[in-house]
């Protein structure tokens, strides 16, 4: 069986029409099946919207969390509730091209155990958007050691890959980052990212920096390298202008060097308070990770979904 997992978070417009296209194609590969939405502590009515259509498909099934915990804890939990030898995670807003499944599955078949949805094109986006998106991956693809320019959390994972995923103790995931850490045998397929059928995109750009920030600070120790080699450059540099301060107090002929004491002040303090900010952040992940509190709490279940998972 193939499970679709789909988070979704006030996305009571697109339910159906995510049911009916992904239906579609299911039954056209003749797969046995099951859609899992995960409603994200949705303000409007996507979670009714999921219990009608569970009451008349039983291949609709759904969860809703308590509150709001993300679209990383959404797609977690949409692991842990899935039964299906492998499960496809999408965007239920089918930015993510239901046309492409059929090959997923098809390679899956194949042998490979990730199936990686990496895109042609980003769609209709503002320039922006596009440059912030295209400066996050490149950091991120930096940091992780993975080209992360083109991937995206449309992917198929094996039931192994599934279980490896959700034996990872952190709280603090990075989903599209932690399918390639695994390391199963993995295999792509290329798509268009498609206009949204209705609504608008819940990424703002503070949302996005912030989900950087997170992702950054969770998966890789870097940023806290980096802070030592900042700190090995200021010392070679600060032994080089000694050694010159000195040269010129012996010859008689050292400059006051106010505006210069000044802009070392300046520069100095602001990659100290950088350093402690990079610092600070991964603290709080620590923090986070020592309380020990679920990804996720789970409200309510529909669909014949076991709901012995309700904070995982």
């Amino acid at each position: 069986m193939i499970s679709v997992v789909l988070p979704a978070y006030n996305e009571e417009s697109n339910i159906e029409p995510a049911i009916r296209e992904i239906s579609a194609v299911m039954e056209g590969c003749n797969e046995d099946y099951e859609l899992v939405f995960i409603s994200d502590g949705s303000s409007d009515s996507t979670y009714s919207v999921i219990k009608e259509a569970s009451a008349k498909d039983p291949h609709v099934k759904g969860a809703e969390f308590s509150r709001n915990f993300g679209k990383e804890a959404a797609i977690f939990a949409g692991l842990s509730l899935a039964s299906g030898d492998a499960v496809i995670v999408m965007d239920c807003d089918l930015q993510h091209p239901v046309s492409v499944i059929p090959e997923m599955i098809s390679k899956w078949k194949n042998g490979a155990e990730v199936v990686e949805g990496i895109k042609n094109s980003r769609g209709r986006e503002s320039i922006f958007h596009k440059m912030s998106a295209g400066l996050f991956y490149g950091i991120m693809s930096a940091l992780i050691k993975i080209d992360m320019n083109s991937s995206s959390d449309f992917k198929l994972l094996d039931r192994k890959a599934v279980d490896a995923l959700l034996s990872l103790p952190e709280s603090n995931t990075f989903f599209r980052a932690l399918t390639f850490w695994i390391g199963f045998k993995s295999d792509k397929v290329f798509y268009d990212v498609e206009e949204r059928r209705s609504g608008k995109s819940k990424w703002s750009t503070k949302g996005l920096v912030n989900y950087a920030i997170k992702n950054a600070t969770s998966f890789s120790t870097l940023p806290l390298k980096l802070i030592t080699g900042m700190g090995w450059i200021f010392i070679v540099f600060a032994i080089i202008l000694g050694i010159q301060t000195l040269v010129r107090f012996f010859m008689g002929n050292s400059a006051d060097g106010f505006t210069t004491v000044i802009l070392l002040l300046l520069i100095i303090g602001g990659l100290m308070m950088l350093s402690m900010g990079i610092a600070g952040h991964y603290i709080a992940r620590i923090y986070e990770e020592v309380k020990g509190r679920p990804r996720f709490i789970i409200r309510d279940t529909v669909g014949g979904l076991f709901d012995d998972t309700k904070g995982f």
